[in-house]
Order: C-alpha cells, then sequence, then structure tokens
C-alpha cells in the first residue's frame, strides 16, 4: 500500500473521477442560463432565482429515479439516454402543478468509477436540462466499492421549479363536464420495467437484440426509448388555456394518476377506443396473459400526460398541443362521481 494512494488501495479511484468531471465540464456549463452563479465543482449551487417575473413565487421541488430501466442500459452498454429519462420524468412531475422548471440536481453512484460511462450518463443528464429549460446546477458522483455489482450503477436526481401562486394548479376545479386530453407517450418511459424485463426475457425468451416486427424494433431500443418532456409545450399551454388539472401517467398507469389530480366527488370516464394502444403494450399484454384492466394499472398504456380543461376549450387546447407536436388524443370526460372507482376505462 505504501506505493499507492490509500483510498486508491480501497477501491476508490479519485483522480480518474477528478478527470470526468473536467471532462463534464462544458457540457454542464452548456445547461447555464445567467441565473447560474457558480462554476461547477463547489459544494453548493447557487441560483439567483428570477422572483421579479412571478407576483407570488412558490417553489416546487420533486425527486426521483429511473428504476430498473438502467437494467436495460447495463445490458445494452447505451448510457446516453438515461439521464435525459430522469431529467424528463422529474421536469414532467413538477409541471403538474404549473411550475416551470428552473434547476436540476444529479446524483450518480459507482461501484468502481467508469469514466466513459460517467460521462455519458451526466451527457444526458445535460440534454435533459437543455430540452426542460433548465440549469444542471450541480449534484454528487460517488463510488462505492463493493454497494453496487461492476457495470453497474444508481441514478436519482432532484428539480425545483416556481409557479406563481395564483396559477399553481391542484385539479380541485375539475367538474363534470371536463374534457380529459390525453398526449402520446414514447414506450414505456420510466415505469413498469420490472414486469416489463420479466415478461420479455424471462417468459419470451428474448434478449435485447431481439427484433420484434410487431413493434418494429429491437427490445433493447423498444424499452429504451425516451421518457417525453411536455414541459415547453404545456408550459406555452398555459399561457391561452385555463387548464384545471393534470396528471403524468407514470406508476400506476392511468387508474391511479389520474385521481391524484381530482376532486374526491369527480371522477373521469375513459373512452377505450379514443387513442391507438401501442404495439409494445399489446406484446406485453399477450406474453403475460395480463386483463386489461392491469395493464392500464402497470403502464402508462401510451399516453404519457393528460389534461383536463373545459368543454369550450377543448379544440383550442388540442390545437395547441399538436402544433407544438404533440401526438393528441381526447380521451373522455370528467363526470361526477357516484361510487368508486375515480377512472372508468370502457367504450
Amino acid at each position: 500500500m505504501a506505493e499507492q494512494n490509500a483510498y486508491a488501495w480501497a477501491g476508490v479511484d479519485i483522480e480518474g473521477a477528478n478527470q470526468t468531471k473536467r471532462r463534464i465540464g462544458d457540457l454542464v456549463k452548456g445547461t447555464f442560463g445567467p441565473e447560474v452563479l457558480t462554476d461547477i465543482g463547489g459544494f453548493g449551487g447557487l441560483f439567483a432565482a428570477p422572483w421579479r417575473e412571478y407576483d407570488d413565487p412558490v417553489l416546487v421541488a420533486s425527486t426521483d429515479g429511473v428504476g430498473t430501466k438502467l437494467k436495460i442500459a447495463f445490458i445494452t452498454g447505451v448510457h446516453d439516454t438515461v439521464g435525459a429519462d430522469l431529467v424528463s420524468h422529474c421536469a414532467n412531475d413538477i409541471l403538474v402543478q404549473g411550475a416551470r422548471p428552473m434547476f436540476f440536481l444529479d446524483y450518480l453512484a459507482m461501484g468502481k468509477h467508469e469514466g466513459d460511462v460517467a460521462e455519458a450518463v451526466i451527457a444526458g443528464v445535460a440534454n435533459g436540462c437543455k430540452t426542460c429549460g433548465c440549469a444542471l446546477l450541480g449534484g454528487e458522483m460517488a463510488e462505492m466499492p463493493g454497494f453496487y455489482a461492476p457495470g453497474e450503477y444508481d441514478l436519482a436526481g432532484t428539480i425545483v421549479g416556481m409557479v406563481d401562486r395564483d396559477n399553481i394548479i391542484t385539479g380541485e376545479r375539475v367538474r363534470p363536464g371536463h374534457v380529459l386530453i390525453g398526449i402520446a407517450s414514447d414506450g414505456l418511459h420510466t415505469n413498469g420495467y420490472s414486469l416489463a424485463r420479466k415478461l420479455l426475457f424471462q417468459t419470451a425468451g428474448y434478449t435485447v437484440e431481439s427484433h420484434i416486427d410487431d413493434i418494429g424494433a429491437t427490445v433493447g431500443s423498444a424499452l429504451l426509448a425516451p421518457h417525453r418532456p411536455y414541459v415547453k409545450p404545456v408550459i406555452d399551454l398555459l399561457k391561452s388555456v385555463d387548464v384545471a388539472g393534470m396528471a403524468h401517467i407514470t406508476g400506476g398507469g392511468l387508474i391511479d394518476n389520474i385521481p391524484r389530480s381530482l376532486p374526491d366527488d369527480v371522477a373521469v370516464r375513459v373512452h377505450r377506443d379514443s387513442w391507438p394502444i401501442p404495439p409494445l403494450f399489446q406484446l406485453l399484454q399477450r406474453i403475460g396473459e395480463i386483463p386489461e384492466i392491469e395493464m392500464f394499472q402497470d403502464f402508462n398504456m401510451g399516453i404519457g400526460y393528460v389534461i383536463l380543461v373545459r368543454e369550450e376549450d377543448a379544440d383550442t387546447a388540442v390545437r395547441s398541443l399538436t402544433e407544438a407536436g404533440e401526438d393528441v388524443h381526447v380521451l373522455g370526460e370528467a363526470v361526477s362521481r357516484a361510487q368508486d372507482p375515480q377512472v372508468r376505462i370502457g367504450d
């Protein structure tokens, strides 16, 4: 041990991590705006929030991870998308309350530091921040020998955004007659991967290289399809349409997530034929012989984000989102809730 650094002897490559941090410097700085007052590498990030642009500003924060979608990155060796997935997931979560993302903090932990992998992951985070319009203000790159299996890592992040108090969207204003508008997802996003991996790899015997004609892609590329960010089109929509409620369709699918944005006395009726179920979800259902109602609770089923507006605003909302490049569907309507459940899926 006398001939080497003690920490290196313990399995921690400090110099390797420092080299990676230097390499990702330009990626991180590329997300900075004038609000960022510190360079990378400090003990904390300084962010001068644009308080004067708001009448009564409220901070909105959320923390999340990418779940077992990381397993697909490990198997395929593709690491430059899961970081963007992480930012999109967090940004969409605070968007539900009408918040515009301000800054993001990431946490990347490895058993053994791998510079190329870390750089690819952080590049994805930086790209996600650019897309969602927030700064990558800082983060942590941890090396913990013996804690993770070789070639694996963990990834999590925290986002902070801002909204005027009077513009906070809670869903409490949703009433019977409001129209339910869905924006399409790009695959599974970041939820349902434990079940999807078991069905595809164990039950069906596929590998990530298997090409499935029904989905027009390999299993690996289909499972790595990015988590779509909805920030820009929805923020633009909020400037012109009175939105009463929104839901990010994550774990729990339509069935569990829509009620999070509804008053107790309101339910929604979702018309099953109002949008095409993507082939990947149909494949998963066939492999597992899963009842359709369970599919709507396990997966997003092709809808990544839901918006509730008054009937007279529905056409304007659909047009605005469509012109922004989104695939939009009128899913159904809000109804009076006489009994459970709050989400009724049918004809």
